[in-house]
C-alpha cells in the first residue's frame, strides 16, 4: 500500500508526534493509526453492496476523514472520497454510480483510489489509480520537495481535491505534520500558519495571492515558511513576488501535472531571485518523460506545438466512467498519454503550455488559445497596479467565439481613485493586445469584483462565460 506501512513505522518509532491537524482537532500518530485500526474494524463488520470493495468517503474537513481514507487504504479497498460541500443530490449520485461501478469489478485486486476529476459541469468523471502509481510518486516527490518529519505541511483547500489529499499521503509516507482547515479563510490560515510552526505551503495560486497578500497587509509575514509548493493554475510573477514578500524565505515550487496523469514537469524559485512571467512550466519531473506529438501519436520536432504527452509510473490506471474521449487518452502506441494539453518543448527540454485543447476558442476559423492570449498580455501590460487577467471563448453566431478579456484590477496606488484603475487597466489591456495577431485581440473588456474559482479554488473559463451569460452582477463590461 502507498503509505500504510509508513504509518506503521512512525507510530511505532515517533508515535507523539502530531500526524493531522485541523482546526481543533489533532492525532499523533499513534492516535491516528489507533483510530485506523478501529475504523477498519467497524467497516470490516458492516453489510456491504457489491463486491464490498468500494469505500466511500462523505465526510466533512476533519480528522475522521483522514482516518477514514488511511482504513480503506489499509483495508485494500477502493477510496473514494467525496467534497462534502457539493450538493446533496451531486454526492448521491456520485454515490450509486460507484456502487454500480464496484459491482463490475474484480474483487481480488481492486485499484486503491478511485479519484474525482474536477469537471464544468455535470458528474465529475472519475478515473481509477493503483498503489504503486502513489508510492512511486510519494519517493520522488519527497526527495524533490525536500519533506522530513520536520516538515508540517499547510494544504488550506478542501481536503477532498486530489492535490490536498496527495498531501495529505504525502505527508505520511514522510512522517512529517498535515495541517488542513475546517473551512477556508486568509485569516484562519494565517492564524494556523503562526500556531502550529508552519513551514510549507500546498496550493493553488489563487489560494497563495490570497495569504500573501494579507499576510503583507497585517504584517504578519511568514519567515518560517521555507517551501510553497504551486499547482493547478499559472503562477504569475505578481503572485510570485507577493509570495516572496510574505515568505521571504521560502523556495516556490510549482509542478504543471493534472489528476490522470500525476506530476509532468516542475520549477523552483529561490528566495530573493527575481520571478517573471512566462509559458515555461520547468522540465520533465523526476521519472517523466516528455514528448510533443501530433494527432497521429507522431513526436513533433522541438519548438513544434502539439498535445503534451507523458510516460511515466505516476499515470492512471483509466476512467470508471466519464470516458469523453476530451480528456485522458492513450495516444498513438508505446504508452504516451496525455490530457490533450497542448504545449512546444524547447531546446533546453523546457516545456511550454498554449492550453488544454478543450479550452481552445475557434474564432472566425483562428485557432485561439486563451492561456497563450493571457501570457501576452501579462508580459506587455506591466505597471504596479497590473490587473489578473483571464481570457475565454464567449459564444457568437456570426465568428463562433469571441474572444474577451476579464481582469480584477490590483489594489489601488495611493492617490489612485478606483475608476481610475479600471479604465487605466483596460487601457494598458487594449494597449497591450496590439502585440497579437488580429485574430487573437480580444473583442470585450469585462471587469471581475472576484475570480471566477472552481470549488477547489481553480480559475475557471467556464465559470467565467457562465457569469457573462446569465448577468451575474460579478462581471461587468468595461468596453
Amino acid at each position: 500500500m502507498p503509505f500504510i506501512d509508513k504509518l506503521l513505522h512512525w507510530a511505532k518509532t515517533s508515535g507523539s508526534r502530531p500526524a493531522v491537524i485541523v482546526g481543533a482537532q489533532h492525532l499523533d500518530y499513534t492516535s491516528l493509526l489507533a483510530t485506523v485500526e478501529t475504523t477498519a474494524r467497524l467497516a470490516a463488520s458492516a453489510p456491504a453492496s457489491g463486491t464490498g470493495q468500494i469505500a466511500i468517503i462523505d465526510e466533512p474537513a476533519g480528522v475522521n476523514l483522514s482516518a477514514q481514507f488511511c482504513a480503506a487504504v489499509r483495508q485494500h479497498k477502493t477510496a473514494m472520497v467525496v467534497d462534502a460541500s457539493w450538493p446533496l443530490e451531486l454526492r448521491r449520485q456520485l454515490t450509486a454510480t460507484a456502487q454500480s461501478w464496484d459491482m463490475t469489478q474484480d474483487p481480488i485486486d481492486p485499484p486503491f483510489l478511485l479519484g474525482l476529476s474536477s469537471g464544468t459541469s455535470g458528474l465529475p468523471k472519475a478515473f481509477t489509480r493503483s498503489a504503486a502509481s502513489w508510492r512511486e510518486s510519494f519517493i520522488r516527490s519527497t526527495e524533490h520537495f525536500g519533506l522530513t518529519p520536520a516538515t508540517v505541511t499547510l494544504a488550506p483547500g478542501p481536503m477532498a481535491a486530489s492535490m490536498n489529499l496527495y498531501a495529505l499521503g504525502e505527508s505520511i509516507f514522510a512522517g512529517g505534520t498535515f495541517i488542513a482547515l475546517p473551512e477556508f479563510g486568509p485569516d484562519t490560515a494565517l492564524a494556523a500558519v503562526s500556531a502550529h510552526d508552519v513551514n510549507r505551503l500546498v496550493l493553488v495560486p489563487t489560494v497563495l495571492e490570497l495569504l500573501a497578500r494579507r499576510g503583507v497587509a497585517t504584517g504578519q509575514l511568514a519567515p518560517g515558511i521555507t517551501s510553497i509548493v504551486c499547482a493547478g493554475s499559472a503562477l504569475t510573477g505578481a503572485t510570485a513576488a507577493l509570495a516572496q514578500q510574505w515568505a521571504p524565505n521560502a523556495v516556490i515550487h510549482q509542478y504543471y501535472g493534472a489528476a490522470e496523469l500525476g506530476f509532468v514537469s516542475a520549477t523552483t524559485l529561490e528566495p530573493a531571485t527575481s520571478p517573471h512571467d512566462s509559458d515555461g512550466v520547468g522540465r520533465a519531473f523526476p521519472g517523466v518523460q516528455l514528448s510533443i506529438r501530433d494527432g497521429q501519436g507522431r513526436q513533433v520536432p522541438n519548438g513544434e506545438l502539439g498535445s503534451v504527452c507523458v510516460k511515466s509510473p505516476y499515470v492512471c490506471s483509466g476512467y470508471a466512467w466519464g470516458e469523453d474521449g476530451l480528456a485522458f487518452a492513450e495516444l498513438g502506441t508505446g504508452g504516451w498519454y496525455t490530457v490533450h494539453d497542448q504545449g512546444s518543448l524547447d531546446q533546453h527540454g523546457v516545456l511550454h503550455l498554449a492550453g488544454r485543447a478543450s479550452d481552445m476558442i475557434l474564432c472566425s476559423g483562428a485557432n485561439v488559445y486563451p492561456h497563450a492570449v493571457e501570457q501576452a498580455l501579462r508580459r506587455s501590460c506591466k505597471s504596479k497596479t497590473e490587473p489578473d487577467i483571464i481570457v475565454a471563448g464567449l459564444p457568437d453566431p456570426v465568428r463562433g467565439h469571441l474572444v474577451i478579456a476579464a481582469f480584477r484590477p490590483a489594489a489601488p496606488d495611493l492617490g489612485w481613485h478606483p475608476d481610475d484603475i479600471t479604465a487605466d487597466a483596460v487601457a494598458r489591456l487594449r494597449t497591450s493586445s496590439a502585440v497579437l495577431p488580429a485574430s487573437h485581440r480580444p473583442s470585450h473588456y469585462y471587469e471581475l469584483a472576484e475570480l471566477p474559482l472552481t470549488g477547489s479554488g481553480k480559475i475557471s473559463r467556464a465559470v467565467l462565460v457562465q457569469w457573462i451569460v446569465e448577468g451575474d452582477p460579478r462581471v461587468q463590461r468595461r468596453r
